[in-house]
């Protein structure tokens, strides 16, 4: 790129590549060291002169975003539920769907005992620990991972974030034997193998992602194991795939838990899953 562009030919040019709109701005305010919500400053200033260090930082990242590579990656941070985390190639990017889990999380999370505990099942980030931790600071919660990356990188964002947050490394449940959680929440790994979304996904983590041939044997394991940690009447929730609902209701009853049901996200798809697990049985 030119030193002669101003910001305005800079971004034109980053279209013209193939870059979107929101991503060329996006990448344009990391270039020039700007907070990344600061578009309306890229509309006031787009006749500015692009300094040629900005021009340089500017190129390598449109290269990298071009090869498919997350925004968040190469700022380094990703908004979620209000709190800035660090995210790296380490762990998946927080996606806003998760959010809908993290308001289900908070809506049955019981006000006594005078500590409910909470778990967060493959934390990665620690996205969905934090942000429940930041909105209920009375609530123990602890979150696992089987990813010893990933742990470091949720460790790292609840230091800096100053959140209280028990960490456990292990797969799943085996990572806190013999606890009992008041809710339980997992945002697991749902995509099929082979499925072809996953070719836009290879920046990240695959273990991360997938779950067997229909993108559920993640799922049902948490579903059965989960009654052994969950206190009567506690709640397990789960995220899923945009057309597996019906199939995660289905497992949900027929492993015994009541108050089956699923919540929508902002555009309209059933993206959580959940069920209370009965006082007795």
């Amino acid at each position: 790129m030119s030193t002669e562009q101003n910001l305005r030919e800079a971004l034109t040019q980053a279209q013209q590549q193939g870059l979107d709109r929101l991503d060329a701005q996006m990448l344009l305010l990391l270039a020039l060291g700007r907070d990344l919500n600061h578009r309306a400053w890229l509309l006031a200033h787009d006749t500015d002169p692009m300094p040629a260090d900005a021009a340089v930082r500017y190129a390598e990242l449109v290269r990298r975003r071009l090869a498919g590579e997350p925004v968040a990656y190469l700022a380094g941070a990703k908004a979620f539920y209000g709190l800035n985390l660090q995210v790296d190639p380490r762990v998946l990017v927080p996606r806003p769907d998760t959010e809908t889990l993290v308001h289900w999380v908070l809506d049955v999370l019981p006000s006594s005992p005078a500590h409910p505990h909470f778990l967060d099942l493959g934390t990665g980030s620690g996205a969905i620990a934090l942000a429940v931790k930041s909105q209920r600071p009375d609530v123990a919660v602890s979150a696992t991972d089987a990813s010893a990356d990933a742990l470091t990188v949720a460790r790292s964002n609840a230091e800096r974030l100053g959140l209280a947050v028990d960490f456990h490394a292990g797969s799943w449940l085996q990572a806190v034997p013999g606890e009992r959680f008041d809710v339980i929440a997992s945002n697991p790994p749902y995509i099929a193998e082979g499925d072809p979304h996953l070719v836009a996904l290879g920046h990240e983590p695959l273990s991360a992602l997938t779950s067997g041939r229909d993108g559920l044997d993640d799922i049902r394991a948490l579903i059965a194991s989960a009654p052994t940690a969950l206190a009567a009447g506690g709640w397990l929730l789960l995220e899923h795939g945009h057309d597996q609902a019906a199939a995660v209701r289905a497992l949900l009853v027929q492993q015994g838990f009541g108050q089956v049901a699923s919540r929508c996200d902002l555009a309209g798809i059933e993206r959580c899953s959940g069920g209370i697990w009965p006082q007795q049985r």
